[in-house]
């Protein structure tokens, strides 16, 4: 994986995201989708990278523990949502 649109990446994360309406995907979730091919394992940093943004631009909420966490600052097991309106 080479040439990896990352804006892609991004559709992939936001579409996920709100088809779960409120609930929180894994990005292996986003990875298996964006990659469309069993060898998505390699697209992980991509999918971190532009959560990582989408967060920053205020479009993607990452969580840990059910918690939200500074998308500059975390490690291990996360997930991703929409923000929320409440």
């Amino acid at each position: 994986m080479t040439d990896i649109d990352e804006d892609a990446v991004a559709r992939t994360i936001l579409s996920l995201a709100t088809a779960r309406a409120g609930g929180t995907i894994c990005p292996t979730d986003a990875a298996r989708a964006a990659s469309g091919t069993p060898d998505w394992h390699p697209l992980l940093p991509v999918v971190r990278r532009v959560a990582v943004r989408l967060a920053l631009e205020g479009r993607l909420v990452i969580t840990r523990k059910g918690k939200p966490v500074d998308p500059t600052d975390f490690k291990g097991v996360y997930r991703l949502g929409l923000p929320r309106n409440d």
